[in-house]
């Protein structure tokens, strides 16, 4: 048998398949989608799908919710305090016109960014998105600041 190698970000499950993995519904994926929690790929066909990162990240969300009785609202708040600005290094100028520096209830990939070092970015393809997904990483950002 042929071994298959695979990027952890590489975008190999549907929707079904995702839900079916994390043993929950298509609907709370896409719930957590609508909330800003995730950001699934998207074909040009609109079809969701999920890469091994993305099913980590859930199930960090899933533990949060289910383990620490953390609430979508608090987790959103939690991924608002990413500080954004320090790992894309933004300007002063960028920051004042920002709603991921000045806002605090959803995460910086959540807002859109016109006039601003990320207006053309993918957030699907941002550091700050996909370099916090794992429980932990959040957590040790901030302790080193």
């Amino acid at each position: 048998m042929t071994e298959i190698n695979l990027s952890r970000n590489e975008p190999v499950f549907s929707i079904s398949n995702a839900a079916k993995l994390l043993n929950i519904s298509v609907h709370t994926l896409r719930m957590y989608e609508k909330e800003g929690l995730i950001i699934p790929f998207k074909k040009e066909s609109k079809q969701r799908s999920y890469s091994k990162l993305d099913l980590d990240r859930i199930n960090c969300i899933r533990n949060a919710i289910n383990e620490s009785k953390i609430s979508i609202n608090g987790i959103k708040t939690i991924y608002s305090l990413i500080p954004c600005w320090q790992v894309v290094n933004c300007s002063a100028e960028d920051r004042k016109k920002c709603e991921g520096y000045n806002g605090h209830g959803k995460p910086c990939w959540s807002y859109s960014h016109p006039g601003t070092v990320c207006e053309n970015k993918n957030c699907r393809e941002c550091e700050v998105y996909n370099n916090f997904s794992e429980c932990g990483k959040v957590k040790e950002l901030i302790k080193s600041i």
